[in-house]
Formats: structure tokens, C-alpha cells, sequence
């Protein structure tokens, strides 16, 4: 009974954290917009994964983090994972974010459910209930609201778009990837190594960049504006550190489908986000299409807590 308690806990603490990182998810489209007026997309990764390589350092000064012992099997498996996320998912994000907008971002974002669901489905046995699946649709709904009334793709650039879907896409892969290596090992070592392999990419490819244009001073001017310095260090910290660490925490303890549902309040808080930081409007429509995609998130939530209640019921009225 203490075993199923604490598992319980544990879920519950996951939960809770999807939900923070679905706020800092969300909030850090805003602060990568920012970034990118200062510093191309390159530098940009570069800096932020250096605030995380930094932070990741101070954690294990302090014995935060301590490394086990890996296989060389495992190893591969955490390059392999390393390569969806951080590398390809961030890399993807911040290019395609070059040529669109915050709200866009978190809209295309928002599609990752649909893609996790059918891969959690083939790949994991994963099952999702009809009234889930509803509730991911009304969910998808409001986002598609949101989308075309702003006016729809064309309004876009094309290949910006194609790196977000791309960056989706990885996620995808990260989910279906990393869960049976998630729950192995803790989320903190994971997370560190994972942060450090994104920080040698990134910095060598900024570096490299600049070297062979002669400008490496070039690599340093953004962090003399302040508005940078804060893109990178929320970037860096929340963005990168933090949820990683409490995503593949979560990954242990719930489905797939279930982690990447939250992805759906994305745009919603994209939008917020961009009202207090961007002084955007607020428009009916927004306020529309979110609901949805609250109500759907709501629907996917409770009927999964339904449906594993009485699974436990059935179990206690028929024992094997």
C-alpha cells in the first residue's frame, strides 16, 4: 500500500510539473523573440546553452547532481537522444522562429499531442480512450481557431513553419526515445549530460561561424544588452535547465500522450506572454480558441483520472 501511495505521489508531483513547464514553455517563445533582435539563431543557442552549461556546473559543485555509471550501450542511447532533444528540437525552434511569430511557434507547437498520441499508440502500446481522443480534438479545434483567424500560413514564412513542424517532430521522437531511458536513470544526470552535449554543439558552431567570418567579437557584443542578457538567462535556466529536468522526470511516471497534452496551453500562454511583455492586444478570438483549448486539456485530464478509477475498482471487485 506504501509502494502505491508513493507511486501516486510521484504521479501527482509530474502532473504538477508538466503544468510549470507548460508555463515556461510557453513564456519562452516571448523571450526568443527577444533574443533574436539582437543575435542571429546560432548565437542565440549558443549563449543560452552556456547559462545552462553554467548552472549545470553549480548544481554539481554543490552535489546536486551526481553522475552514475553508464553503459557504453546506454551512452549511445543518450547521444541518440541528445540529437532530438536538446540539439535538433531547440535548433529547429530558434531558426524557425527567426521568420515567425511567438503565437505562430506555440500554435504549430501545440500539434505535438496529435503526433505523440499515434506514435505512443505504435510504438508503446499506449492506450488513449474515445472521450480523450475528443478531448484532444476540441482542444485542436481552438488552436485551429486561433490560426486562421489571424490569417492562416500564408501570412508566414513557409520555411520558418517547416523548422517549427520539424522541431515538433522531434519531440515526438525525444518522447518515444527517452522514456525507457528516463526510468533508468535519475532525470538530473540525464539532464546534465544532455545540456552539456547541446553546449559543446552550439558553441562550436557558433564559434566556428564567426572564425571563418573573421568576427569572432561579433559572438560577444549581444551580452551587452540587457534585453538579451534576460532572454538568455531565462532561456537558459527555466527554459532549458529547469524543464528538462522536470519533464524527464515526468516521463517515469506518466504516458506519453499525457506529457504532451499540456503542450496544447502553449499558444494560449504564447499569447499572454506576448500581451505583458510585447504589449500585444488581447482579441475575442484569442480569448475563443483558448477556451477550447483549456476545455480539451480539462477533457483529456479527467477522463484519464476516470478511467484509471475504475480500472482499480474492477480490480478490487474481480482479483486474480
Amino acid at each position: 500500500m506504501k509502494t502505491i501511495n508513493n507511486f501516486k505521489n510521484q504521479k501527482v508531483l509530474a502532473n504538477v510539473g508538466l503544468g510549470i513547464v507548460t508555463i515556461i514553455v510557453g513564456l519562452s517563445f516571448i523571450f526568443v523573440k527577444i533574443g533574436l533582435r539582437e543575435a542571429d539563431a546560432y548565437d542565440l543557442l549558443a549563449h543560452r546553452f552556456t547559462i545552462a552549461f553554467i548552472l549545470i556546473l553549480i548544481l554539481a559543485i554543490f552535489g546536486k547532481i551526481k553522475m552514475p555509471k553508464i553503459s557504453a550501450k546506454d551512452w549511445l542511447s543518450i547521444l541518440f537522444v541528445s540529437l532530438f532533444y536538446p540539439i535538433l528540437f531547440f535548433g529547429f525552434q530558434t531558426i524557425g522562429m527567426e521568420t515567425s511569430t511567438a503565437s505562430q511557434a506555440g500554435i504549430i507547437f501545440a500539434l505535438s499531442p496529435t503526433f505523440t498520441i499515434i506514435a505512443g499508440a505504435l510504438f508503446l502500446k499506449e492506450k488513449t480512450t474515445l472521450l480523450q481522443k475528443a478531448g484532444v480534438a476540441l482542444s485542436f479545434l481552438g488552436l485551429i481557431y486561433i490560426f486562421l483567424y489571424k490569417g492562416g500560413l500564408e501570412t508566414q514564412s513557409w520555411l520558418g513553419n517547416l523548422f517549427l513542424v520539424l522541431s515538433v517532430l522531434c519531440t515526438v521522437g525525444y518522447y518515444m526515445i527517452g522514456k525507457k531511458l528516463m526510468q533508468r536513470y535519475e532525470s538530473s544526470s540525464l539532464t546534465a549530460i544532455m545540456i552539456s552535449i547541446a553546449f559543446i554543439v552550439f558553441n562550436t558552431v557558433g564559434i566556428t561561424r564567426h572564425l571563418n567570418n573573421g568576427d569572432l567579437n561579433a559572438y560577444f557584443e549581444p551580452l551587452s544588452e540587457p534585453s538579451f542578457l534576460l532572454s538568455v538567462l531565462y532561456l537558459g535556466t527555466l527554459s532549458s535547465v529547469v524543464t528538462s529536468f522536470l519533464t524527464n522526470y515526468a516521463l517515469a511516471f506518466v504516458p506519453t500522450s499525457a506529457v504532451s497534452i499540456y503542450n496544447n496551453l502553449n499558444p494560449v500562454i504564447a499569447i499572454i506572454g506576448g500581451v505583458i511583455f510585447l504589449s500585444e492586444h488581447l482579441y475575442m478570438h484569442q480569448l475563443i480558441g483558448g477556451l477550447g483549448v483549456i476545455s480539451g486539456v480539462a477533457m483529456v485530464l479527467f477522463f484519464k483520472n476516470r478511467m484509471i478509477s475504475l480500472q482499480l475498482a474492477s480490480n478490487r471487485k474481480n482479483p486474480q
